[in-house]
């Protein structure tokens, strides 16, 4: 099995990376099943019914999310509806978004993904470690392929929870940070591994907001407009080939794809 996961993708220059390039990317790795970060992709922070159907068309599969899922507050009947949207499992129950996915390859070829976010510097939220640690049999009743989306501040917080469920899960792949990291491996069990996939949209800007107006925050200490930002188009991503029978991950290649704005 060979899966595309896809990191945050931000605003429109994010979308339209997708819209005019994820098809060809698609085709010549021979991916299977395509996940993203969407907790950003309307305007840098939510997402909306009509942001991730360009995205669906655009050829992703499903999307994880972090933090900022429920920002766009009139998106939240549709959040509740979509079963390809995903929030993370260590929020509290009655928050909207499925739990996980199911995506099925061919009969008996299934991957199952999962969103979970971090503790540390970032929000409060039930043990990331425990949330997983009783959902992981429910899974493993569908498939032994299971890739898990960590949405994390804490490059220590990843580390430590990717080498606890070595073995436990086929991939481990970090977000929320939009910086790629240069730590791709498999680890002991075969679970692959990665602190962050990165950001895909505006990399010449502040992790997607427009520099200037993040400098001018850092000159005056006063709050500021955040504008997205809009050139150096990148699409930052990881590959994976995934074992269909015990579900151990084969290879994991980091991709960072530059495209004109």
């Amino acid at each position: 099995m060979n899966v595309l996961f896809i990191g945050d993708i931000f605003g429109k220059p994010g979308r339209f990376v997708i819209r005019n390039y994820l098809a060809d990317v698609i085709e010549e790795l021979g991916i299977d099943v395509c996940i993203a970060n969407g907790e950003n992709v309307a305007g840098g922070r939510g997402i909306t019914e009509k942001t991730a159907g360009q995205l669906f068309d655009g050829g992703i599969d499903v999307f994880t999310s972090g933090n900022h899922l429920w920002d766009k507050k009139d998106s939240l009947e549709y959040i509740a509806s979509e079963k390809r949207i995903l929030k993370p499992i260590n929020y509290p129950p009655d928050a909207l978004g499925a739990q996980y996915f199911i995506k099925t390859i061919s009969p008996g070829n299934t991957l199952a993904i999962v969103s979970l976010i971090g503790q540390a510097f970032i929000t409060t939220a039930d043990s990331p470690l425990f949330s997983l640690k009783k959902l992981l049999p429910e899974l493993h009743n569908h498939t032994e392929k299971i890739l898990v989306d960590f949405h994390a501040e804490a490059t220590a917080e990843k580390r430590a929870l990717g080498l606890y469920f070595d073995g436990q899960i086929s991939a481990f792949v970090g977000t929320h940070t939009h910086i790629q990291t240069a730590d791709e491996e498999i680890l002991p069990r075969g679970t692959g591994y990665i602190t962050d996939v990165g950001m895909t949209g505006p990399h010449n800007s502040v992790i997607g907001i427009q520099k200037e107006i993040i400098f001018e925050k850092m000159e005056t200490g006063m709050p500021q407009r955040y504008e997205t930002a809009k050139h150096g188009l990148q699409l930052n991503a990881v590959f994976l080939k995934i074992d269909d029978l015990n579900g151990r991950t084969l290879e994991i290649k980091r991709l960072k794809r530059e495209y004109d704005d």
